[in-house]
């Protein structure tokens, strides 16, 4: 079956983040949104279909996590990530930014040390200030159109740190880290003490020619020190669904978070959550690839655009996800100025790259997971205004 990612669905009005919360985040709603991270393209017919059959019953009532569930867990990963998971290493959890709060929670006390990697995804250093935990920042270098791990630097903030969110593949710089680089980090947190939480939530979102590799095949030490958070909501556009899930190998910790979920009655989803997570591991190979290959295309177009447009902009080019870092820093404006001239000349609502942390000054992230003729016109309008 033939996917058409070109269609133009109307979002607003339907009570949407992306486009109905435009006016309250930027006070105007003359914006085209290109910020939210999740996609304009239709959610696949199999996942609502799945939906639509637990409606049929007549009866919303109490679900139990269903056994195709867990075993459409076990083969996607599997032949996707090469992981070998049991039924007993995973648990629901209804969200991963959520996921990451109760991890923080269940292995760290207040005042304890939590490490992150900035520019990285905000809610990382968020849920960990909220929870009265410190935030170690230890920046990622940004050089050759990419993000890099400065290992040094690695090696000196990770010292008494309780824990370390890793963002596999990253966000917002899509960088899907190398084997190697995920070794030396398993390496240095063993070492140290340090417990690796690995938010996974772009894996399935990997592109053609680059391999992910979740953080607990890359070694027997990975394996047994790290917590892996992973979703279909990124990848199969479900993201209101919150159908995310836990995987942990080692048995000790296993116990210690399933304890801490139950014990707050966190681990128990929503029936539509089931369904359609077990739907999309199912039916969703097929147009995953394709859409992967749309998306790729709209990166390729953006790259291209830029050169041949407004070239004082460059890209961290994804080699996961669809979301663009876009360097802006040949403009040498303030980033005030800078959000100014996205918002106010070029009318387009997007992620202020501060947002991810300082290291994000001088940049903006733009969602091209959205049809080509959208993106077309985000990147005309900002091409006349910057002159």
């Amino acid at each position: 079956m033939n996917y058409d990612f070109d269609e133009i669905i109307t979002r607003k009005g339907t009570d949407c983040v992306k486009y109905d919360a435009v006016k309250e985040n930027w006070g105007r709603d003359d914006l085209l949104p290109m910020w939210v991270a999740d996609m304009d393209f239709r959610t696949p017919p199999f996942i609502v279909d799945s939906i639509r059959k637990q409606l049929e019953q007549g009866i919303l009532g109490y679900t139990l996590p269903c056994q195709r569930w867990y075993d459409n867990i076990i083969k996607w990963v599997g032949k996707r990530h090469g992981m070998k998971v049991e039924q007993k290493d995973i648990c629901f959890v209804p969200g991963i930014v959520r996921g990451i709060a109760f991890a923080v929670n269940c292995f760290t006390q207040p005042g304890d040390k939590v490490m992150v990697q900035p520019p990285v995804y905000h809610p990382f250093f968020l849920v960990t200030e909220h929870n009265n935990r410190q935030v170690v920042y230890s920046p990622l270098d940004i050089h050759d159109g990419q993000v890099h791990i400065n290992f040094e630097r690695f090696e000196q903030d990770i010292k008494d740190c309780k824990l370390f969110i890793l963002c596999n593949p990253h966000n917002p710089g899509g960088r899907v880290w190398k084997e190697e680089e995920l070794q030396r980090v398993a390496e240095i947190c063993k070492k140290n003490g340090t417990l690796v939480v690995s938010d996974e939530i772009h894996a399935d979102l990997t592109l053609p020619g680059y391999k992910h590799h979740s953080f607990s095949t890359i070694s027997e030490e990975a394996l047994m020190n790290s917590v892996t958070f992973m979703a279909p909501s990124k990848a199969f556009n479900m993201p209101g669904l919150s159908s995310s899930y836990s995987l942990i190998f080692n048995p000790e910790l296993r116990d210690k978070f399933n304890e801490y979920m139950e014990s707050s009655e966190l681990s128990m989803g929503n029936m539509f959550a089931y369904s359609a997570c077990a739907a999309a591991y199912a039916h969703g190979e097929d147009w995953l690839n394709q859409m992967l290959a749309y998306v790729q295309d709209n990166i390729d177009f953006t790259e291209q655009y830029l050169k041949d447009n407004i070239p004082s902009i460059k890209m961290l080019k994804p080699q996961a996800s669809y979301l663009v870092f876009l360097d802006c820093r040949q403009l040498e404006l303030t980033q005030e100025k800078l959000v100014n001239l996205f918002v106010d000349k070029a009318h387009l609502a997007l992620n202020d790259g501060t947002m991810f942390g300082k290291q994000g000054e001088g940049f903006m992230r733009l969602n091209v997971g959205c049809p080509r003729s959208v993106l077309q016109q985000a990147l005309q309008q900002l091409k006349q205004a910057v002159g």
